[in-house]
């Protein structure tokens, strides 16, 4: 006889389905997008939303992918430009360089600018940490 919490184990979670995960997203990418950039309520709503899918990650309540082995051999050549990158980042925004030379968050201000465009860079940030979450 089977027991009751196998078979609820076994049954899809609503957390599988893309048809539920992408307009939850999308909802909570056009709020974010109203909210003016570097506001209070802005950091307070990234800080929130990014908070829950830490949390959703560190829980069992969504069920994981398979991660890989190892990673590929072209995966390494990744790391130098993202290092590079966070390095020229971290110090204009440490020396305060200004229009001197910008830090990337200030060149994509003009950009981000728009509510729409603002919307859809959110729901990147949350789509791959979605993706993260689910590792």
């Amino acid at each position: 006889m089977e027991q009751p919490h196998e078979i609820a184990a076994e049954a899809p979670r609503v957390w599988d389905r893309p048809v539920v995960v992408v307009p939850v997203l999308a909802c909570l990418s056009l709020v974010g997008g109203q909210l003016p950039s570097f506001s209070t309520s802005a950091n307070l709503y990234t800080i929130g939303t990014g908070g829950v899918l830490v949390w959703l990650g560190l829980s069992q309540r969504v069920p994981r992918r398979p991660a890989p082995e190892r990673l590929r051999r072209g995966a390494v050549w990744w790391v130098l430009p993202v290092m590079i990158f966070g390095v020229f980042e971290g110090a204009t925004f440490v020396a305060a360089a200004g229009d001197d030379f910008p830090t990337f968050s200030r060149l994509a201000d003009p950009l981000l600018e728009d509510a729409l465009v603002r919307s859809a860079a959110w729901f990147a940030w949350l789509a791959a940490f979605w993706g993260l979450v689910r590792r």
